[in-house]
């Protein structure tokens, strides 16, 4: 499957349809509706995601990962993706555990095709209860993921949102992130700046 070069992917890493749902689908529109992205969303919710056993039959095979789970139908929407954002809530200062486990199990990806993610480009959304609660570290994380990668990583700027969108519910869940105007801010400037990387900004 060729990449698209108009399609943004985004990966929810969140297992409740709340504030990081709300959020990953706000950036998704936003995307779509004003610089005419192709967008589709994945959510760990309710799927079966098992664990990376480090078992090497992806790197001794080379025919993807051995486990046959609901991240199967992920793997080549990730493929077809020029753009990809990964939202997650924070757990415990970090990102989930779902999508932890989704960003292990993309080395079977990567022992197919190292190229795999090369040069896509890629940015990062954090939803936390507190206003300080996680977010950034969460966010590196994603960060972290893509450069060992090669995916290119894009962030709002140095003037408001240096690493990625930053999100707080004050622990109301979507109302929370509907209210929070600063954080939704954050979400658009991001987007503005992938835009840099296509003929769609204006």
């Amino acid at each position: 499957m060729g990449e698209n070069n108009n399609f943004l992917l985004g990966i929810c890493g969140s297992p409740r349809n709340q504030g990081t749902q709300f959020a990953v689908e706000y950036a998704l529109n936003y995307a779509s509706e004003k610089f005419g992205f192709e967008t589709e969303i994945w959510s760990v919710r309710g799927k079966k995601i098992g664990f990376c056993t480090h078992c090497d039959y992806c790197v001794r095979e080379k025919k993807g990962c051995i486990q046959k789970d609901d991240v199967q139908e992920l793997y080549p929407k990730i493929e077809n993706a020029k753009f990809l954002l990964l939202g997650t809530p924070v757990f415990q200062g970090n990102l989930s555990a779902q999508l932890k486990a989704v960003m292990d199990r993309c080395r079977a990806l990567v022992a197919k095709n190292p190229d795999v993610f090369r040069n896509k480009i890629g940015i990062a959304l954090a939803v936390g209860g507190d206003r300080s609660g996680g977010q950034e570290p969460a966010i590196r994380t994603i960060l972290d993921f893509y450069l060992q990668n090669g995916v290119i990583t894009v962030s709002g700027g140095a003037f408001g949102a240096n690493l990625g969108a930053c999100l707080w519910t004050r622990d109301q869940g979507k109302d929370g992130v509907k209210k929070d105007e600063e954080g939704l801010r954050t979400i658009r400037k991001v987007i503005k700046r992938l835009t840099t990387f296509t003929n769609k900004s204006d």
